[in-house]
């Protein structure tokens, strides 16, 4: 049997410090969205987009997403904001890495090169504009 040295448990403890603070932030803001309808009118600010133009931009729904979310309603949810719904996916996937990562000591290193980043970018604005057509009202939150 191998003793550990000594502090090892607090610095695990420290280096789990930054993600939980994360995960308490979001789970707040998750909170409160649960508890505040945003789809009663004059509790949140109308998207200026949406306001302006009449376009729904990429983020159009996503509170109204997060509300249906948090009560458990993932067919609301996905009808509001689908590419929301695959944000809190990855972010809760991505958190847990993170975690399993400090752990063990190691950073998190997530390499995103061009080809990703230019991909994302597409798959946003593709998703934007598929919601702001005819064929792709199922899209509208």
């Amino acid at each position: 049997m191998t003793a550990e040295p000594e502090g090892a448990a607090p610095a695990a403890l420290t280096r789990l410090l930054v993600p939980a603070g994360l995960l308490a932030s979001v789970a707040g803001a998750f909170a409160y969205v649960g508890a505040v309808d945003p789809n009663e009118p004059g509790h949140y600010p109308a998207c200026p987009l949406l306001r302006l133009t009449g376009i729904y931009c990429p983020g159009c729904g996503g509170l109204r997403s997060a509300h249906a979310f948090v009560h458990g309603d993932l067919t609301a949810a996905l009808g509001a904001n689908a590419l929301a719904v695959a944000g809190y996916v990855l972010f809760a996937a991505v958190w847990t890495v993170w975690v399993a990562a400090a752990v063990r000591g190691r950073p998190l290193r997530i390499t995103l090169g061009p080809v990703q980043l230019w991909g994302l970018g597409a798959l946003i604005a593709v998703f934007t504009a598929a919601r702001n057509l005819p064929f792709g009202s199922w899209l509208h939150p």
